[in-house]
């Protein structure tokens, strides 16, 4: 009988060599066929490995790093959509500061319920391995507690799921209270449901004969260290909820105060290490830390900034997005999502020099989705056109044609980039036509921040304006107004 459960090393050529044209022809047609000797194979990904060259550094780094083997399992797309997962997930293993040894990949219809790859390949990772000196196995899914388990049964080496790994870059690069509070919470949730045991310092209750000899004095009502520590894990879930409810409160005052000024907002998404805190230094001067990393800043920053007629409104920059993204991290992060959510405008920062900008473009969206912020209009923005492929950016201005492609390292196409988040602000929906006494120069302050100016005129009365303005600003400049017509008689 056939095996449906099919394996793969990476081959980096688009064509089998070896193979007719006839061969290859039936091939394309019917999409990616495989012999059954090369679908039950594991296959090793190039350029995997994160050796270097340098003598010291390498010595210096392989006693710091953990030594990882990367293992995919390929169960839909194409063959280059499985080599992009496993390259982003040697670049979140690199982040979180591993030197990666392989990565294997293997094709299967779905996860094994067991093993997340088959009771045959665990063998041949195991002896992976053994021949690398790996001391840590990273899976591209997420794992159930079995299988976790069973995996690090038989490969006799810590195993962990992208799940993991991202948690781990998010504690690594937390700074900020309330990013330390939510990267915790993700990580107890997490945590909670893989509870086990290690020999008999987390053994259950002790009961018989079967009890190894505890017996009489081990039974009782009492509870076992796996409920202990579950226990204990929900306390301190019950606990960081609490406060990260006290730290959105401040959040909410700030965003009621832009609120009640009516102050536009302008959300900067889009995938990790696209280039968002760069953008943000760009339009504003921010001085976010920009590194050339995967979740390099995970605290959201809002800073202030004006259109070209001194309208005010804020730029903020938020987490980066991933594919997968764990849902304990969505949820843990929800207060500083919200953001995204409440904007009057996301700027959607895609990485131009990326291998696969279209599957960042989808991934955004995806979780945008999620989070219920697909309404929010959106700009789609490329960047680093610096660095990326001129082909690449034909196809990506023909497919997204509204598409803004910018620096921010250069600063090429920034001021057209500023014109348009301008044109598309929302508007001051009040038009009014008042004389502002002198001595209230506070409203005219505000009406250069607030409101579109038409006609502002200095005249022996005060100051004659024709503006848009919000609802609040229009009631303030109510016993100033002017009738139509009347501008006329007060020059």
């Amino acid at each position: 009988m056939a095996d449906h459960t099919s394996t793969d090393h990476f081959d980096p050529s688009p064509a089998r060599p070896g193979r007719d044209a006839d061969l290859d022809a039936e091939v394309n047609y019917d999409g990616d066929q495989f012999d059954l000797a090369d679908r039950i194979s594991l296959r090793r990904v190039a350029g995997m490995s994160t050796e270097l060259t340098d003598i010291t550094e390498v010595e210096y780094r392989q006693l710091l790093l953990e030594r990882v083997v990367l293992v995919s399992v390929w169960t839909s797309g194409t063959q280059t959509d499985a080599e992009n997962a496993l390259a982003e997930l040697k670049l979140l293993a690199e982040t979180a500061g591993s030197q990666v040894l392989e990565g294997l990949i293997q094709r299967r219809d779905r996860p094994d319920p067991a093993t997340y790859i088959g009771r045959g390949k665990v063998a041949e990772v195991r002896e992976v391995v053994v021949a690398t000196g790996a001391d840590t196995v990273i899976c591209d899914g997420e794992l159930a507690p079995a299988q976790l388990r069973n995996l690090e049964d038989k490969v006799k080496v810590k195993v962990i799921d992208r799940t993991a790994l991202i948690l781990d870059i998010f504690a690594q690069h937390a700074k900020s209270a309330e990013g330390k509070a939510q990267v915790e919470l993700a990580q107890l949730q997490y945590l909670k449901q893989r509870l086990r045991g290690w020999g008999g310092n987390l053994s259950r209750q002790a009961g018989g004969r079967t009890s190894g000899g505890a017996g009489i004095g081990g039974r009782g009502p009492g509870e076992t260290k796996l409920e202990t520590d579950r226990r204990r894990i929900n306390s301190r879930i019950a606990k960081l909820r609490r406060e990260l409810r006290e730290m959105d409160s401040t959040r909410e005052t700030k965003r009621a105060e832009r609120r009640r000024h009516e102050v536009p907002s302008v959300a900067i998404v889009g995938y990790t290490n696209a280039g968002k805190s760069s953008l943000l230094n760009r339009l504003t001067g921010a001085g976010v830390l920009v590194e050339d990393a995967l979740f390099a800043t995970l605290d959201p920053t809002t800073r202030r900034t004006q259109t070209a007629d001194s309208r005010d409104y804020t730029l903020t920059d938020t987490v980066g997005f991933v594919r997968h993204l764990p849902h304990d991290l969505v949820e843990a992060f929800a207060s500083t999502l919200e953001e995204s959510v409440r904007a009057d405008l996301l700027l959607h920062v895609v990485d131009g020099s990326d291998k696969d900008p279209q599957g960042q473009i989808e991934a955004v969206r995806t979780v945008l989705r999620d989070i219920g912020a697909a309404q929010v209009p959106e700009q789609l923005v490329i960047n680093k056109a610096d660095a990326a492929d001129p082909d690449t950016l034909t196809v990506l201005r023909h497919q997204f044609p509204d598409a803004l492609v910018v620096s921010a390292r250069t600063g090429r196409g920034i001021d057209e980039l500023r014109t348009r988040v301008e044109d598309r602000l929302p508007h001051p929906g009040v038009e009014v036509r008042a004389l502002v006494p002198y001595e209230r120069g506070d409203l005219i302050n505000r009406i250069h921040r607030e409101g579109e100016i038409d006609t502002l005129e200095h005249t022996e009365h005060g100051t004659l304006v024709i503006v848009r303005v919000n609802a609040g600003l229009a009631a303030e400049l109510a016993s100033y107004r002017l009738s139509e017509g009347a501008d006329s008689l007060v020059r």
